[in-house]
């Protein structure tokens, strides 16, 4: 089927839509702790408890995570573009420097982040460029609570409140 826009244009549309960062992690079976950056992480289900994300086919990581079978989402801070762009980087070691502890799954959660979900992997779908990741919940907590990491319109910032106005 044709469409009438570009990637270009479908890009720059879905741009305006901001979306939370976060940063998927797991352990190979030789100790080594894999992670990758994911924009797009979202709630699925509460009974099961299940959240999906969704990798590029073309990821390196990703199908060292997938073998793994469980991972833990680290929903990145405000203050933590940093450590993003660290874990988005092709090649380098992501956790050189990175402080991090053990779940009780045996995922890295990473220091500061605004909370973490720990999963096991439950199915993989194939949709176009990406995959479709679910994942069933068997822990999560809210670790440090403040402003998420956000994307948008192709930049990292926060979210701020606006204190609600006071009409007389």
């Amino acid at each position: 089927m044709s469409t009438s826009f570009d990637n270009t244009t479908f890009r720059r549309v879905l741009g305006h839509y901001p979306t939370g960062v976060c940063v998927v992690t797991a352990v190979e079976e030789d100790g080594t702790p894999i992670g990758m950056v994911v924009g797009s992480f979202t709630s699925v289900s509460l009974d099961p408890p299940l959240v999906a994300f969704f990798p590029d086919r073309k990821s390196t990581s990703w199908p060292r995570i997938e073998k793994v079978g469980k991972f833990c989402v680290n929903v990145l801070a405000a203050d933590q573009e940093a450590l993003c762009r660290q874990f988005s980087a092709r090649g380098a070691d992501k956790f050189a420097g990175i402080s991090h502890r053990t779940s009780a799954n045996g995922s890295p959660i990473l220091d500061g982040v605004v909370a973490w979900i720990d999963c096991n992997l439950d199915v993989v779908h194939e949709a176009g460029d990406h995959y479709i990741v679910l994942g069933r919940v068997i822990a999560l907590e809210v670790e440090a609570p403040s402003a998420p990491l956000l994307f948008f319109q192709g930049s990292y910032g926060a979210f701020s409140v606006l204190e609600p106005s006071v009409t007389p």
